[in-house]
C-alpha cells in the first residue's frame, strides 16, 4: 500500500478532508458563516462576571483573570418532552382551557432536563396552575414539598425566583414550577390555600430572599431575628461583618479575616 504524501489531503468528506461541504463558505480559519455568526451572537451577550473566582482584591495565578462569562439566553425544550411529560402538559392545558385560561398564557416555558421537568409560570398565574395541578383527575399532584428562593442579580427583570416542588402520590410523578419576580416589585401570589404546607416555606423565602408572597396568612421572619435587617442568602447580602451578641465579639468581612503580611 502507498504511503499518502505529506502534501495530500487526508480523510473525511469535503474537498480537503475538513468535513465541510462545498457550498459551505470557509474562513481562513476554519470555521464555517454559520459557526462565526453563532460566535459573534455570544460575544454580543453580556458579561456577569471577569475572571474565574469573582475576586478582585488579590493577585490573579489562576490564568482566568481576563475569562468573561456572559449571560446565557433562557434554555427552553420543544414537545414531545418524552417520559409522562407530555401527559401532564395535555392534562394541564386542558385544565386550565377549561377555567377560562390557557397553557400559553400561565406557562412562559417549559424545561426538561436531567429526567426533570420545569414549569416556568407567570407569577400572576401561579395559583391557578397549582390548583389545576392538584385538584385535576389526570394531575393530582397532591404533595407540595417545598418552596425555595434563588436570586440572580443578573437576571434583570427577573432576578428572584420561587421554586415550588410538587409530587404526585397517584401517579408517582415529580414536577417543578418556578416563578420570578424582579426586584424592584418583590411580589409573588402565595399558594398556601392551594397547599397549606407552603405557609412555613414561603415564609423562609421571604425571610432569607424578600420575596413578598401576597395573601400569605403571617408574613414574618422564621429564622432570623424579627428586627433584622435584608434577606442574608441574597447574593448581594454582605458577607461577614455583622454584629453578634455573644460577649461583644464581631465577625469581620472576608477580607479583614487573615492577613497574609
Amino acid at each position: 500500500m502507498t504511503e499518502p504524501r505529506h502534501d495530500e489531503p487526508r480523510g473525511g468528506p469535503g474537498p480537503s478532508g475538513s468535513g465541510v461541504s462545498p457550498g459551505d463558505a470557509v474562513s481562513p480559519q476554519g470555521s464555517t458563516a454559520g459557526e462565526i455568526a453563532e460566535r459573534e451572537e455570544r460575544l454580543a451577550e453580556p458579561v456577569i462576571r471577569t475572571g474565574m473566582f469573582g475576586t478582585h482584591t488579590t493577585g490573579d495565578t489562576s490564568g482566568y483573570g481576563g475569562l468573561q462569562v456572559r449571560l446565557a439566553p433562557p434554555l427552553a425544550s420543544e414537545p414531545p418532552y418524552g417520559s409522562y411529560f407530555d401527559e401532564v402538559t395535555d392534562a394541564l392545558g386542558a385544565a386550565l382551557s377549561s377555567a377560562g385560561s390557557s397553557f400559553g398564557a400561565a406557562v412562559e416555558r417549559v424545561l426538561v432536563a436531567a429526567d426533570e421537568m420545569t414549569l416556568y409560570v407567570r407569577r400572576e398565574h401561579v395559583v391557578e396552575v397549582a390548583r389545576a395541578l392538584r385538584d385535576d383527575p389526570a394531575l393530582a399532584f397532591q404533595l407540595c414539598l417545598g418552596v425555595g428562593g434563588v436570586h440572580y442579580p443578573a437576571e434583570a427583570g427577573s432576578e428572584l425566583h420561587a421554586v415550588y416542588h410538587l409530587l404526585s402520590i397517584t401517579y408517582n410523578r415529580r414536577l417543578r414550577l418556578e416563578v420570578t419576580a424582579p426586584d424592584a416589585d418583590p411580589h409573588i401570589p402565595s399558594v398556601v390555600d392551594v397547599y397549606p404546607t407552603c405557609d412555613w416555606h414561603e415564609r423562609e423565602a421571604w425571610d432569607f430572599f424578600g420575596i413578598v408572597f401576597d395573601g400569605h396568612p403571617a408574613l414574618t421572619r422564621i429564622e432570623m431575628p424579627d428586627d433584622w435587617k435584608g434577606h442574608p442568602q441574597r447574593k448581594d447580602y454582605p458577607l461577614g461583618g455583622i454584629p453578634v451578641e455573644y460577649r461583644g465579639a464581631t465577625v469581620p468581612p472576608p477580607d479583614e479575616r487573615r492577613s497574609y503580611e
